[in-house]
This record gives C-alpha cells, structure tokens and sequence, in this order.
C-alpha cells in the first residue's frame, strides 16, 4: 500500500484533501491526522472492521481500547448511554480540548472499538483539521496515536510516515502538535469521576468545576494485569529502542548519579543518552545530551517529550538515563508517560 502524505494550511484548509481523506474513512480505510494533543490513527468507529485495522496497523493488542473522536458535543448523545450531570459540567469547561470522556456505550458502538468493553471513551478535539475531517467522515472516528504499538507517540507527520507508511492509506500533515502529551481522561461512567490518564487538564483544574476527583493507582503504579478501561493502563508504551532509567531526586544529586552511571556505562563500551533540561545540560560531562526545554516553562517539556525520546532511536545510544519532572503542574502526566517509557525503571538518589 503507498501511503499519500498531504500537506495542510491551518490558515485556508484544503476542504478538497479532507473530503478525500473523509472518503476514505467512510470505505473502511484509514487515516493519520493532527490533533492538538499527538497525532491520531484515524478509523470509521462504528465500523469494527476499520477498529480491527487499526489494531493490525499499529501492532496494538486489540483488548487496547480506542478513543472516538467527535467534532460536536451533541454526537457524544448518540453513542453515550448515560451523560451525568458532572459529565456535561466537564464537556462544557473542557470540550472542544484535550479531555476525554468515559461513559456507559451503546449498542451502536462496537465491540471491537472498546476493546470489548461496555464503556467508550469520547473525545472532541480543538484541532481544526481534526474536526474537519471528523465531519467529513460521519462524526465519528476512533483514533489512537499514530504510532506503532509501544512506541513513542507521534507528534509530526514524519514520525507517523516512519512508523506506519505503507500500512495506511493517507497522512495529513498539520505540522507539529503543540502539546505533545495525550488528552487527560476520565473515567465518568460510575459516580465518582476517576482520572485513568494524566495531561493538561489536571486534577485541580477539574475539581474547580464538579469537585473531587479521584486517580487510580495505575497512573503512577506499574503496569497491572487487569483489563484496560483506557488507552495506555496495561501494556508498556512510549518507550524508545534504547534502555530508559529515570533518576529522581534533587538536582545537583541527580546530576552527580547521572555523570557516574553515564562513566560506568561509558567503560562498559556503552553509548549513553542523558535527557536534561535547558537549566542542567550543560552539567553533564558525557554522553548525547538532548534537552526538552526550560523547567520553568512546562509546556515545552510536554512538548518536546516524544520528539526527544524518537530522536535518540536515530542513534546507537544504547542507555538513556532521564531527570524526573514530576515537580510541574502537569509533571504527573510527563513523569506517567515517562514512567511508561522506562517500565518503571526509576533510581532515587
């Protein structure tokens, strides 16, 4: 299959390319596209058949469920069984963004979309080529990270073309997504909302709208074996092709066990990369350095995460030791995906 890569200008979108790509997806095919969030592997959701591809594509354990996007509110109606009252609270602070909903399914959802599941995740991105085409495939498109299975997610179409070219039909190239992390989710189908996902919209941030809001323990805790109520709870993700150990601690303490564990792996005849911040890089004496950004402007940490994590896979690096970043507002859902990242390989000095 030769996969089309097509160009789009947020200022004056080609509607020609997004009712090509919308025709695409109503015939059971499959399209990359950018939200504000990461890239999306975009199929027709109430086509289990285009569900079953995306799972082939991405090489993503089918037990995995998918987020279905939408492009208005009123869709989630159609595919909810029941919307709460702090479920529309949260729709009405947080839609059009990058938060998603859990709720009880219809039958018009299938199976294969919610990983067998009788609940669905809904989210309405702010994305305006994501929306268009949204619209112009029904309204209703379920859509994971554009990546192969395991892997970090995608945040341009170049990373999208790497990992799945051949295996899709069309990729729309809206530039670089500017946050970089998933959507937050939340669990809304029972009667406390439950985070099952960390991201820009935060805990605090949504408690000012309906209250208390819990966090499973899957957020920060290893991997469990129970089925996967959202996207990224059970299976390893994120992670790049080299060894990812994260040390934590205070600065100049971390800086210290970086430099020794980069010179021990360095006799060893190992290659080290150091993931590092504007305010550190420079304190470190080997290895590639790569940093993601000023500490003091969190949104360039999220943003760069992925994009960091790829590029070290263009290089023989063979171990990455990474700083934590758990002190930001949203550090819980960067250290969550970094933890992910590394299988929960986490030194304390």
């Amino acid at each position: 299959m030769e996969t089309q890569i097509r160009k789009l200008d947020y200022a004056a979108i080609d509607m020609d390319i997004i009712e090509k790509a919308g025709r695409i997806l109503k015939e059971g095919g499959l399209v990359a596209f950018p939200t504000e969030t990461v890239y999306g592997l975009g199929g027709n959701a109430l086509n289990p058949a285009s569900s079953e591809k995306i799972y082939a594509a991405k090489g993503r354990p089918s037990d995995n469920p998918l987020i279905v996007h939408i492009s208005e509110k009123d869709d989630v109606y159609q595919i909810a069984e029941q919307v709460s009252e702090r479920a529309k609270q949260l729709m009405e602070a947080f839609w059009p963004g990058p938060l998603t909903l859990i709720f009880s399914k219809k039958a018009l959802v299938p199976d294969k979309t919610t990983g067998g599941l009788s609940t669905v995740a809904v989210r309405m991105p702010s994305d305006k080529i994501a929306r268009a085409l949204i619209r112009a495939s029904g309204g209703f498109v379920a859509a994971p990270s554009a990546n192969a299975s395991g892997r970090p997610s995608t945040t341009t179409a170049a990373h999208v073309a790497e990992d799945l070219s051949g295996r899709i039909e069309m990729i729309l190239d809206g530039g670089q997504a500017v946050i970089g992390l998933e959507s937050t989710i939340v669990d809304v189908s029972e009667e406390q909302p439950v985070i099952l996902r960390p991201g820009v919209i935060t805990r605090a941030m949504m408690e000012s709208v309906i209250g208390p809001v819990e966090i499973d323990r899957a957020v920060i805790a290893p991997d469990s074996h129970v089925k996967p109520k959202a996207p990224g709870m059970k299976y390893r993700h994120y992670a790049p092709k080299a060894s990812l150990t994260i040390v934590e601690g205070e600065t100049k303490d971390v800086i210290e066990a970086v430099n020794r564990l980069s010179a021990e792996a360095a006799a060893e005849g190992k290659r080290v990369g150091i993931m590092a911040t504007d305010e550190t890089a420079g304190c470190y004496g080997m290895g590639l350095v790569r940093s993601l950004g000023a500490r003091s402007r969190e949104e360039e940490i999220s943003m760069h995460l992925f994009e960091v994590l790829r590029s070290f896979d263009e290089t023989d690096v063979d171990c990455i030791y990474s700083e934590s970043f758990g002190d930001a507002a949203i550090g819980q859902a960067i250290m969550n995906r970094l933890l992910k990242a590394a299988g929960h390989r986490v030194i304390e000095v």
